[in-house]
């Protein structure tokens, strides 16, 4: 199944609230294909990183499903990264049928995810986790740490902050600029 995922490859992320540039990640997918998060630079990425056994992260597990199926085509890409216990491959398996999930889950240690998100071993880190990260690949608002954005769990706030970013255009790369000479008179 494609839908598993293995996060491997991650940097530190700047504890800086605003926005910054989201470190690179790479998935691994159970059929072998790795993806990492800069290929989805075009996308309106959010992460969800969570606990299984937690009802508050499966509550935001559905509202992704709802908002990857509303705003999927538009560019929105969630993902869902579970870590701590009961990240496994049967429980994911469940939980993805349970929830009729239409975008990627997959798992990985405490250690990356704390990694990627920039926690130090002594901050007390809130699930769920989500990262908004936008079409650039910066990330443009976090919950779960200090200061996070808990309204980020919040349905509606979600949808019009994914539906803002949608609006955005995408960063064009930049091109060398050709210098035409004058003709003189």
């Amino acid at each position: 199944m494609d839908r598993f995922l293995d996060l491997t490859g991650s940097t530190l992320v700047s504890a800086h609230p605003g926005p910054r540039k989201s470190p690179e990640i790479t998935i691994s997918e159970p059929s072998g294909k790795q993806t990492s998060l800069s290929s989805l630079k075009d996308k309106v990425v959010v992460i969800e990183f969570l606990f299984m056994n937690s009802e508050h992260c499966l509550r935001v597990a559905k509202t992704l499903n709802s908002l990857q199926g509303e705003m999927g085509q538009r560019g929105l890409q969630s993902v869902g990264v579970v870590f701590g216990p009961h990240a496994d491959e049967q429980h994911i398996v469940y939980t993805m049928d349970y929830l009729k999930l239409t975008y990627p889950l997959g798992f990985t240690t405490s250690a990356k995810v704390d990694s990627f998100l920039g926690r130090a071993g002594n901050e007390i880190l809130s699930i769920p986790q989500v990262v908004v990260i936008d079409r650039a690949g910066t990330i443009r608002a976090s919950s779960g740490r200090q200061p996070g954005d808990a309204k980020l769990e919040n349905e509606t706030y979600l949808r019009n902050l994914i539906d803002s970013l949608l609006k955005e255009e995408a960063p064009t790369t930049p091109t060398k600029r050709r210098v035409v000479p004058v003709p003189s008179r």
